[in-house]
């Protein structure tokens, strides 16, 4: 069964890493959560409320990591996933998670990110040339790191498949399940 793996920490956003986790399994792939140790990660609830500038964040679901950043071999998996939350802004700093996203990008296995997910792949020079959706916030981020804001649910670009945050979705898998059944079938 082919493997797929979703990187991830605490403060990641609740549904980005549930969704595509669960998403994946129903497909028929196998799919390991990899976090900066192995232990149980804390997510959180991103919404929005009315009169407020920019979303609110509440405690979400407890998940535990299948394993530590360091134990991951990019080569058994077939695909990347890379969920958004607050997560992004200090994982992108571990070195092994620097190591693990350059091996899918360089072997050009299917990745799929959203919302924040794009603070880690502009400084590592990874979005040059390319186009991409995140969290609207971000353009600024996605611009400074070589790559074109695309304001969309679904952006293929290659492999890539990006999203602005989790009420995409629907149009953002169905997008990579796509890929990913060419790339790596069941």
């Amino acid at each position: 069964m082919p493997k797929v793996l979703i990187l991830t920490g605490d403060a990641a956003e609740s549904l980005e890493v549930m969704y595509p986790y669960q998403r994946l399994l129903e497909e028929g792939y196998e799919v390991h959560l990899a976090g900066p140790s192995k232990k149980k990660l804390q997510f959180v609830v991103h919404d929005f409320v009315d009169g407020f500038d920019t979303y609110t964040e509440k405690l979400g679901y407890t998940w535990n990591a299948d394993l530590a950043f360091s134990e991951v071999d990019p080569a058994q998996y077939v695909a990347l996933v890379i969920p958004g939350g607050r997560a992004p802004e200090y994982i992108r700093n571990d070195a092994h998670v620097q190591r693990i996203v350059k091996a899918f990008v360089a072997a050009k296995k299917p990745l799929a990110h959203l919302c924040h997910a794009p603070l880690i792949l502009a400084p590592l020079g990874l979005l040059k040339g390319r186009s991409t959706a995140a969290y609207p916030a971000l353009k600024l981020d996605v611009q400074a790191g070589g790559g074109e804001y695309v304001d969309a649910p679904d952006v293929v670009d290659g492999v890539m498949v990006s999203a602005r945050a989790w009420p995409d979705h629907p149009q953002w898998m169905r997008a990579f399940m796509k890929i990913l059944r060419t790339a790596a079938p069941v």
